[in-house]
This record gives structure tokens, C-alpha cells and sequence, in this order.
């Protein structure tokens, strides 16, 4: 039995059951936030938990290491939408101890799409066209900075609604503890 199946053989128990029926909610947040954090595995229950959240109570968007890497890319958009569709009033970057981003080796990623099949002459065309894939793939050195990065760029981004508080925060994957890198409620949301 594949993975897919056990999933869909679940799903069908969880629908048949109206198991479902324990989470409805509606679109909007009703903490009116959003959340910006890792795509790592042990965050996906534990930081909701941490948090004091129930589904419903925020939109949350998951990234590599929940850094905004571009002024006008997916995440950004999302968390645009958030704040002027959803009715999100505040941002919290939430970045964490042990972050795999934190020691990306570039080389090795690309070695491992090499062995997987990527064909060489992409990278070589991919550098013609100026992407820059070290760049690109690179992590970040300490999690505070990143997450301090990342608010910035929220902060001082020229569609985000001013009274928008943006605040930064690390988590420990293991405990749940939050740090506060950023106070949001302390700052203006321009530097």
C-alpha cells in the first residue's frame, strides 16, 4: 500500500464520519493574524499549540526557514492578501532554534538534483539567464537575523498597510518557548 492510498483510504473514513465537522470555521482569522514560519515538521502541531491557536484563529503560510527572500514573490503576496482580504491585522515571522535553512550547503543540494537527474546544461542555462542558484538556495547564518530581516522587509514594504503591526519571533522546536526577537506594538510599521 502506497503512502497516497493510506491517505485516501483514511480520508474517506474521516468523511463518511463527518470528522470534520469539529474544524469548520470560516476563511477569516478570527485572531485576525497571519503567520510566517518554517515548513519543519516538528512546528506543525507544536507551534499552533505554542501559540494558543485553534484552526481559525490565523492563516498560517510555511516556507524554508519563514524568510521572505523576495519584495514581490509568493510569500509576500500571501501575506498581502492576508492583511487586505482576510482582515489580518498583524504579522508575526516566526523562525525557530535548529533551522535547517541555517546550514544549507548550496553545493550539496545541487550535487543531489545532479544525481537525480537534473541534467547539467539547466544550471548552465540557468546562469545565462541570470539566477544565480548559490544565491538563490543559500540559507541565512543566525535565525534572529533572519527573522529580524524578514520583518524588516514586511515593514518597510511599500503595499503594506501602516498600521500593520509586524512582529518576529523564535520558537524552540523542541518546547514550544517563544522569544521575541521583534515587539511589533513597540515600532511603526516604517522604519
Amino acid at each position: 500500500m502506497t503512502i497516497l492510498s493510506e491517505i485516501l483510504d483514511y480520508n474517506d473514513t474521516f468523511v463518511t464520519e463527518k470528522q470534520y465537522e469539529q474544524y469548520a470555521t470560516t476563511k477569516f482569522p478570527d485572531k485576525r493574524i497571519v503567520i510566517l514560519t518554517c515548513m519543519d515538521t516538528r512546528l506543525t502541531e507544536l507551534l499552533p499549540k505554542a501559540m494558543n491557536l485553534k484552526n481559525g484563529d490565523a492563516k498560517i503560510i510555511k516556507s524554508a526557514g519563514a524568510v521572505v527572500t523576495h519584495p514581490f514573490g509568493g510569500i509576500m503576496r500571501s501575506l498581502i492578501v492576508a492583511v487586505y482580504e482576510l482582515h489580518a491585522d498583524e504579522v508575526y515571522i516566526v523562525g525557530h532554534h535548529d533551522c535547517g535553512m541555517s546550514a544549507v550547503n548550496t553545493g550539496r543540494i545541487i550535487k543531489k538534483m545532479s544525481d537525480r537527474g537534473i541534467d547539467e546544461t539547466i544550471f548552465k542555462t540557468l546562469k545565462y539567464s541570470g539566477v544565480d542558484m548559490e544565491d538563490w538556495l543559500h540559507g541565512f547564518g543566525e535565525v534572529t537575523e533572519s527573522v529580524k530581516m524578514s520583518v524588516d522587509a514586511v515593514r518597510n514594504h511599500p503595499l503594506m498597510d501602516t498600521k500593520v503591526s509586524v512582529h518576529g519571533l523564535v520558537v524552540h522546536p523542541d518546547t514550544g518557548k517563544l522569544d521575541i526577537i521583534v515587539d511589533g506594538y513597540k515600532y511603526n510599521s516604517r522604519v
